[in-house]
């Protein structure tokens, strides 16, 4: 009887998880309503709550063995689904809306965002067997409000968002922040204050009076994203090579 409770209970579980993942979806036409209204701060705020909450369903399911508690609802591609949208269709809209890019370019990086994204995410490839990600994960949720934050000049974002679209065609490796389990102990914290700087600026944001950050929170913004270009070139084309007390970057 306690076993057969017990089953109920992760099942029930199970499907509660894939419908906490599926309200992503609705957290993300949250955030696209915000921006289509011109509310700032409620898109940006939207989109991390996106992805903190893609960052803690992964780790659940896994916990509580859902693809065999609740297997009539494919995990991973409903993930894929809620991304595309929280991750490449929202953020975009908030690239054009405020016209981030030079004029003129506005839907030819646009479309090639849209196009390399989905690419990116129909890829069998995308992780490799210790969850590094081959190409830029598309996290374009994180990206465009650094621009929008740091007010980039149009032709800075340019620049940046052609490299990041390339790069999701390559396999250049990228770190899963909570499954790549070498310098866990180090990224983890890092990607956490990232998210609660990030959090903290996007409720300080106002269009009109865009600040310029030199003190730690532009630090912070910047020096994460630094952090993850050294480790991801080291696991990309130096993966054998050792550092003192860390070792090598493969598992």
């Amino acid at each position: 009887m306690n076993s057969d409770s017990s089953i109920k209970n992760a099942v029930r579980a199970g499907y509660a998880l894939h419908v906490a993942t599926a309200s992503g979806a609705v957290a993300g036409m949250l955030a696209l309503q915000a921006v289509i209204d011109g509310r700032w701060r409620a898109a940006l705020l939207w989109l991390i709550f996106c992805q903190v909450l893609d960052g803690l369903d992964g780790p659940i399911a896994r916990r509580i063995d859902i693809h065999v508690h609740a297997p009539k609802i494919d995990g991973h591609i409903l993930d894929l689904v809620v991304d595309y949208i929280t991750c490449v269709l929202v953020p975009i809209a908030l690239l054009i809306q405020l016209g981030l890019l030079p004029e003129g370019f506005q839907t030819l990086i646009a479309g090639a965002i849209f196009l390399s994204s989905a690419l990116w995410f129909a890829r069998t490839d995308l992780e490799t067997e210790d969850h590094w990600f081959n190409g830029f994960p598309a996290v374009w949720n994180l990206a465009v409000p650094t621009f929008l934050i740091m007010d980039m000049s149009s032709r800075n974002v340019l620049i940046v968002s052609t490299i990041l679209c390339i790069s999701q065609l390559t396999n250049f490796k990228m770190p899963h922040l909570v499954r790549v389990v070498k310098l866990r102990w180090l990224t983890l914290p890092l990607a956490i204050i990232y998210l609660v700087n990030l959090a903290i600026l996007s409720w300080d944001f106002n269009p009109l009076a865009v600040k310029h950050y030199d003190g730690l929170e532009y630090w912070i913004l910047m020096g994460f994203p630094i952090y993850l270009f050294v480790i991801s070139a080291w696991r990309t084309w130096f993966p054998k090579l050792k550092l003192p007390f860390i070792g090598g970057i493969t598992a």
